[in-house]
């Protein structure tokens, strides 16, 4: 447990310095790709990422090992490892800037939904990716009024330092829900009869949170942090506050609304079916009941005789009768009460609702966008006929991803929604996140985050293992494609780190071996 904590440490340490120089630094301060200091930070932090993974890695085999570390240990070393991620520069996105800027434009009272950051100009709109410039913000009035309140005053003229700042005000926000994301992943897992300690290591000490979540600040965090709260909260029966909750994460992204369908299947679960009474009362309808309502019809009238009889009128019989339907009537009619005062409050308007068609940027390796522009490609070397239908592969194949989204969503809560409500919404989050138009390494988080609260088999653990140690090394510190002998340095920091690994972790030997032919 020692050697994997000071191995993930050593990581962590080695990636804060890399990213000084390496990272997704404010324009005045970054770096010439091709000068002396870029490379040695690239190469360090490669070093750390692999260091960091692998720390990772050994520390799952201790974690299914004879002598497990406790939750509370794995706590400590989850601190231990994001402790020097808090003081670094943005990592491996340039996101934070995007939230700022649109922070200042609620700030400034302009509409985020209908303009990107260049109605805003001024030195944000620097730091702002240039892809993303002319793009409405995605996102809900409840992160845009968390990123308003890390930005202050948008009117007024914004500093480099300034911008540093804000960086490390989203960091905070993002480490907020990290905190609320572990702490609920340790209660669901309980709640689930999940192992703790494994719940923690997949779900939290996971290199993507560590990575993207809490070096890149992204507000994956709060999303998933406020989805964990509202879930836990309607398993201990407080479904009208799990809707609340899962509602505002929905309003920081979208996707978190699939938690809803839990709500409505814990709610409809305890509601008494027809008939049930509680354990040495009359059933419902039984001579002691009818005789008690006449008693009451003559002592209080129409109303306390239904009382008496225990049905509460109309609504409690459709309850009993179709508790689904009254469960999805409730939840739905909270959620939309929760985002009515929400977007009232923050005066944002519900223009996030169109904006959730945002496009995906051209490059992007979902699954979807790749075989669209595959397709694309064929169809144009295909000769004229084919290629006038080449302009359609790629909504094509965004529409056909849509309709394997629903598909997955469907056969996942047709097994999981009796027994496990939470996996269901796990394994509907992560189709949505695979089979989507556009995918980030922690989109594989929104499913991740549930999938190890409730105790996934074997072969789908080593599977989210795998895929995320894989995710961990496919982007760069800067957020920027590399080039060639960026790769080069990368790839050399990267084995240099596993070197080291293999040294400091391989078998003992014997110190001396035996003499050939001895029959010692």
């Amino acid at each position: 447990m020692r050697r994997c904590r000071l191995t993930g440490l050593a990581g962590s340490v080695a990636l804060a310095a890399g990213g000084v120089s390496a990272g997704a630094l404010p324009a005045g301060r970054m770096l010439a790709p091709d000068s002396g200091a870029a490379a040695f930070g690239l190469a360090a932090a490669y070093f750390g990422l692999v260091l960091l993974t692998a720390g990772w890695a050994l520390l799952g085999r201790a974690v299914r090992g004879p002598s497990p570390p406790g939750p509370r240990e794995l706590l400590a070393t989850l601190v231990l490892w994001t402790a020097p991620l808090l003081v670094a520069p943005p990592l491996f996105s340039r996101d934070v800037y995007s939230y700022l800027a649109q922070g200042a434009m609620v700030d400034a009272h302009l509409d985020v939904y209908s303009h990107g950051p260049s109605r805003l100009g001024g030195p944000l709109l620097t730091e702002v990716a240039p892809l993303w410039r002319d793009t409405p913000a995605p996102y809900g009035p409840v992160f845009l009024a968390l990123a308003s309140a890390v930005t202050g005053d948008g009117a007024r003229a914004v500093s480099v330092a300034d911008i540093a700042g804000g960086a490390l005000g989203m960091r905070f926000v993002a480490l907020c829900g990290v905190a609320l994301m572990t702490y609920c992943l340790l209660r669901l897992a309980r709640h689930c009869g999940t192992d703790p300690s494994a719940a923690l290591w997949l779900g939290a000490l996971n290199p993507l949170v560590l990575l993207h979540l809490v070096g890149g600040a992204h507000n994956d965090a709060v999303m998933l942090g406020l989805l964990g709260a509202g879930l836990l909260a309607s398993l201990g029966g407080g479904h009208l506050t799990g809707t609340v909750l899962i509602t505002l994460a929905a309003l920081v992204k979208a996707p978190a609304a699939l938690g809803l369908l839990a709500v409505v299947v814990l709610w409809a679960r305890r509601t008494p079916r027809p008939g049930a009474r509680e354990a040495g009362g009359p059933r419902a309808g039984s001579t002691e009941v009818r005789a008690a309502a006449l008693r009451a019809q003559g002592t209080g009238g129409p109303v306390a005789a239904l009382r008496a009889q225990g049905t509460g009128g109309p609504v409690a019989a459709l309850r009993a009768r179709a508790p689904r339907t009254v469960a999805a009537l409730a939840v739905t009619a909270a959620a939309a009460a929760t985002t009515a005062v929400t977007t009232a409050a923050v005066g944002t308007g519900y223009g996030w609702l169109r904006a959730l068609d945002t496009p995906a940027s051209p490059g992007n390796w979902a699954l979807t966008s790749s075989l669209g522009r595959i397709s694309t490609t064929l169809l144009a070397a295909a000769g004229d006929g084919p290629a006038a239908l080449a302009r359609h592969a790629v909504p094509v194949w965004h529409l056909l991803g849509i309709a394997a989204t629903a598909v997955a969503v469907v056969l996942a809560w047709r097994r999981h929604h009796r027994l496990r409500p939470v996996h269901a919404v796990g394994l509907s989050l992560l189709a949505v996140a695979l089979l989507g138009p556009a995918i980030r390494p922690w989109y594989v988080l929104w499913g991740l985050f549930l999938i190890a609260a409730t105790g996934p088999g074997r072969r789908l653990r080593r599977c989210a293992a795998v895929a995320s140690a894989v995710l961990a090394l496919t982007v760069p510190p800067s957020g920027f494609a590399p080039g060639g002998a960026q790769s080069a340095l990368a790839c050399g920091g990267g084995l240099l780190a596993a070197a080291a690994v293999w040294r400091a972790h391989r078998p003992s030997r014997p110190s001396a071996d035996l003499p050939v032919g001895s029959t010692a």
